[in-house]
């Protein structure tokens, strides 16, 4: 197989944050904190969870953390790099030409920034980003790094536009499970579904490792939150909806085989480990199939009607509201 990063150790880390839902400055503070414990500790490549800026959640919110392109985050990411000689990354809303988008960065050392927006959004996120382009491979000094959010983790076309072509994925989650405040029968009804929903967020880094043949690191948030859960496309009704994060804040080699691992349930903090970089023989093959492991009938109907409620709700009003939020926080950082 032809090499796509030079086989080399790294140091790399994961941040495993519990964030509030909206404050960017506050989830900072917590980020700057984990990921300066990270660097302290000699990682030389840093993970930051999927919106590292603010949770998600069906909550109008979620609105006030969508930010333009140059932000105080992306200065985060920059500043860190620099002053310590990493390469780090992690995603965020962003508002770019009257659209918004789930946005990874990845910076280096000397600064530099590649970008890659999340191809789907998942479930209620829909009301709050729009699909993106691109392949998410970035051509780095360290080689070939790959990105690939949360659930894009699962799906054949991300290990199709990956491998071969990266020595390291990075990744991060914002994995939630089942609600907890539905009652008793629902709570029995679906608790295999939920069994299930859990091993897929664990297993998702592994999964995806093992189809490309590189190392994958992937930072989650953890913690309880709630929100709604949207009823019909077309309306904003929603019951309420109270959940926690599944998984893990995990590092894989490039055989899908776990280096490091910190549960959802044992907090913030980080997961460190030496990682051999490079491209090796894949053990499992992509198939034409869209999820990697196929989902139950139940999750995808789950999948699909979320989508839909939070799709319509993206086009009547999120899109504009994320907008007007970026637009707002230009002006704001304009006069300082």
């Amino acid at each position: 197989m032809k090499k796509v990063m030079p086989n080399a150790k790294r140091r790399i880390a994961a941040v495993q944050l519990e964030a509030e839902l909206g404050d960017v400055s506050v989830n900072l503070e917590r980020v700057e904190r984990l990921a300066k414990e990270a660097l302290t500790a000699g990682a030389e490549v840093v993970a930051l969870p999927e919106f590292f800026t603010s949770r998600i959640a069906f909550d109008q919110r979620v609105h006030d953390a969508v930010l333009p392109p140059n932000n105080e985050a992306v200065d985060l990411l920059v500043s860190l790099a620099k002053q310590y000689g990493c390469w780090i990354g992690g995603s965020m809303l962003i508002a770019e030409e009257a659209e918004v988008y789930n946005r990874y960065y990845f910076v280096e050392p000397d600064g530099e920034i590649h970008t890659h927006d999340k191809d789907l959004p998942t479930m209620w996120e829909n009301a709050f980003y729009g699909p993106g382009k691109g392949d998410g491979v970035f051509q780095t000094s360290m080689g070939g790094v790959g990105a690939a959010v949360c659930w894009e983790l699962i799906r054949n076309q991300t290990a199709k536009r990956l491998k071969s072509r990266v020595g390291l994925v990075m990744s991060g989650t914002h994995w939630w499970t089942l609600p907890s405040n539905w009652g008793r029968l629902v709570n029995r009804g679906l608790s295999a579904l939920g069994q299930y929903n859990r091993y897929l967020s664990e297993q998702a880094p592994s999964e995806l490792a093992r189809r490309i043949g590189a190392p994958v690191v992937q930072a989650s948030h953890c913690g309880s939150f709630s929100g709604g859960f949207m009823l019909t496309p077309g309306f904003s009704a929603s019951v309420p909806y109270d959940t926690h994060y599944v998984g893990c804040t995990q590092i894989v080699d490039g055989q899908g085989r776990i280096l490091a691992q910190r549960r959802t349930s044992e907090g913030p903090g980080i997961v460190v480990s030496e990682v051999d970089i490079g491209s090796v023989p894949e053990t499992e093959e992509t198939t034409n199939r869209f999820w990697l492991p196929d989902h139950a009938l139940l999750m995808k109907a789950y999948w699909h009607q979320q989508n839909l409620c939070g799709k319509s709700y993206y086009r009547r009003q999120g899109r504009a509201a994320g907008v007007l939020a970026a637009q707002r926080y230009e002006q704001c950082h304009s006069h300082k």
